[in-house]
């Protein structure tokens, strides 16, 4: 491992001529990292202090994972928007059949986002948080989509480059492919070096700059980047529940995201990016928690309208229930979730528009879906300074 560095004394790489053009080396990561900044070290203690309140919050609300699958839903839809993908979160809950052809494949990165969410999710029950996860959630990422043909769940191994038409007018080139191993490699121990006394939130800003300055794959690294934030953080058990997610922030932010990424390749300026970082985490803490407390007031609103539902309340119950786990739905999935038959599904429904907590919707002209609309607006409406 290398000598401490100070943030004002780090250097962030070099450029490389590579014949025709100039590649990005940065400069390796794995060593002690010395704040020497009082700005940046107060908004580190605010992010973590309004983590905590955000973890003990999530770990008050009964049936929390109904509401951390939204959560995944929404980061699938701004992470991939971010890449110029057209999805809200109420399609995201559609089948693909309601889907128009044309807009299926952005749909399918959604679907595709929230698949390898979870499985990283789970997976780290049983493997750490490496490279070999990192691959696989990006071969679910990039499965049957625009990019299934470049290397899903492998480190590129030929030349990529950010913006511009072609590599000789491109806005960033990233190393080339021969440093990836060497650069991964060290992004990885970085992550689980005990003997790196920071913390896990300036840890976790580091290396997702060095992520996407690094670029190790030929499509999808946003995405995988972005998802990355968050496994680090569960699996440090700095998250008790999946319940931050950072693409919000970074897209109603998305030219400062961008201007401090470069700024730290350009100009070495790590510090402007960590304190960036830490105003989205402080920031989005606040609006997970603020959401999460209009839910308790929706359920708690929603079912003190159900409770006058007479002989029908116990599947008026569990139809809500649902509703919270799955908020855009078809008569046949009331019919599979409650268990009973397709009229009584049509009449529960009914009641739920006659109560106004479901609207009924056309789509394509002929399936009707029923959507939990205030549920919905509680993710999509956006509270982000």
């Amino acid at each position: 491992m290398q000598n401490p560095i100070k943030l004002s004394d780090y250097s962030s790489g070099q450029k490389i001529a590579q014949g025709g053009y100039q590649s990005f080396s940065p400069t390796l990561i794995n060593r002690q990292w010395l704040i020497d900044d009082p700005e940046l070290e107060a908004l580190i203690s605010k992010a973590h202090q309004k983590l905590g309140e955000l973890n003990a919050f999530s770990e008050l609300i009964p049936d929390v994972d109904f509401f951390i699958k939204m959560h995944i839903a929404k980061e699938a839809t701004l992470s991939s928007r971010i890449e110029g993908t057209q999805t809200s979160m109420e399609e995201a809950f559609l089948r693909s059949e309601d889907i128009r052809p044309e807009e299926r494949d952005d749909w399918q990165e959604v679907q595709n986002y929230i698949e390898a969410m979870n499985f990283a999710i789970q997976s780290l029950a049983e493997l750490p948080l490496s490279n070999r996860l990192i691959k696989s959630a990006h071969e679910k990422l990039l499965q049957g989509v625009r990019g299934a043909h470049k290397q899903p769940g492998e480190f590129r191994r030929s030349q990529n480059w950010i913006g511009g038409a072609t590599i000789n007018d491109a806005v960033f080139v990233p190393p080339i492919h021969t440093e990836i191993p060497e650069l991964m490699s060290d992004l990885e121990l970085f992550l689980h070096n005990e003997d790196i006394f920071i913390s896990e939130l300036v840890r976790i800003a580091i290396a997702h700059y060095q992520f996407e300055t690094i670029h190790p794959f030929l499509d999808g690294n946003g995405r995988t980047g972005r998802l990355l934030i968050t496994l680090y953080l569960v699996s440090k058990n700095i998250l008790v529940r999946p319940s931050l997610y950072l693409s919000s922030f970074f897209e109603k932010h998305r030219s400062l995201y961008f201007n401090n990424l470069s700024g730290v390749r350009e100009n070495s300026d790590m510090k402007q990016w960590l304190k960036f970082f830490m105003v989205g985490v402080s920031t989005i803490a606040e609006s997970s928690v603020s959401t999460f407390r209009k839910i308790t007031h929706l359920r708690q609103a929603t079912e003190k309208i159900i409770s006058t539902a007479g002989k029908k309340k116990n599947n008026s119950q569990k139809l809500l229930d649902f509703l919270f786990s799955q908020p855009v739905i078809t008569a046949k999935d009331v019919e599979e979730a409650l268990q009973c038959s397709l009229p009584t599904a049509h009449s529960i429904i009914k009641d739920f528009i006659g109560l106004n907590i479901l609207k009924e919707k056309t789509v394509r002209g002929r399936t009707h879906v029923f959507t939990f609309a205030d549920y919905i607006e509680l993710f999509e409406k956006n509270e982000i300074l």
